[in-house]
């Protein structure tokens, strides 16, 4: 028996790190020539992609297809979009939108091949008041939403956010075991812990066991978008060697946007790198980039 050593890390680049004009073929190359494995579509609070989620078969199959020729898959999908439609909103038509959102979304994931749904942890919109009845309600339509993810065999993900509803997993975590399915886990964003002034420590190794993937990026206390690697307050080696050590085995998902000022494909390229050489210099190989060969 042979052991053999692959370098490639499994890192994905956000949909959003790319400009808006280009279309799926010029998107999905680009990333690939920088060096990542996946991509991570958006459905964002914007109309143009909520309608995504509308799309019919040909529409999709045709999405499958530029995958397929571009051996960049869509593997994650970053569902952004229920922080305008939250699904434990006191407003019916707003709690029903988000519903119907989730639901067309694991059905998405469900054609394109699509792993894992990243939802945000928002239980009430802007402005709107987070009480007991709307967390109830948030863990409820959870419930709801996870039967129909587990038989299509999508997992569900919960990403902590800037709010003070789900800013820490010792707050998400309660629903996820409560429902205690293996379809629903979360999906940390250690940029968005540093943020919101948590322990990144104590939350990664606390709820190791239920990671599904992780969202990286750089952070500065209380500004959670924007910032280059390297600009803010996040100590990656730090993350990374916390990870290692909990035996984390997952996907990094690299989460940037677009600046149609700037060279972009310079930007993802860089950033890959810069991300890749903090991950070598904590000695970061994940047992999945090892494969065994038999005689």
């Amino acid at each position: 028996m042979t052991v053999c050593k692959n370098n490639n890390f499994s890192i994905g680049l956000y949909e959003k790190a790319l400009p808006e004009s280009l279309d799926w073929d010029e998107r999905l190359i680009l990333a690939r020539d920088a060096g990542y494995s996946f991509m991570e579509i958006s459905i964002d609070e914007t109309d143009e992609r909520i309608e995504r989620l509308k799309w019919d078969m040909a529409k999709k199959k045709t999405l499958r297809e530029i995958t397929e020729n571009t051996g960049v898959p869509l593997l994650t999908m970053c569902l952004s979009g229920n922080r305008r439609f939250p699904i434990g909103s006191s407003f019916g038509d707003i709690q029903k939108k988000g519903m119907e959102m989730i639901i067309d979304a694991i059905w998405f994931a469900s054609h394109l091949g699509i792993r894992i749904v990243q939802l945000a942890a928002y239980d009430v919109v802007v402005g709107e008041k987070s009480t007991e009845l709307s967390r109830e309600a948030f863990g409820i339509n959870l419930r709801k939403s996870i039967n129909l993810a587990a038989t299509l065999g999508v997992m569900l993900a919960i990403e902590n956010v800037d709010n003070e509803f789900g800013d820490s997993f010792d707050k998400i975590m309660p629903y996820i075991k409560a429902i205690n399915s293996p379809w629903l886990q979360i999906y940390p964003d250690f940029g968005n812990l540093a943020a919101m002034n948590q322990d990144v420590e104590k939350q990664l190794r606390t709820y190791a066991g239920h990671i599904a993937a992780i969202h990286v990026k750089d952070t500065k206390p209380g500004i959670v978008r924007n910032i280059a690697f390297g600009e803010g307050t996040v100590d990656f080696l730090s993350a990374f060697s916390i990870l290692k050590s909990i035996g984390f085995n997952g996907s990094f998902l690299l989460e940037m946007w677009a600046d149609d000022k700037k060279d972009n494909f310079a930007i993802i390229k860089n950033s890959r790198e810069w991300i890749v050489e903090k991950l070598r210099q904590t000695s970061y190989f994940p047992v999945n980039h090892y494969y065994l060969i038999t005689q």
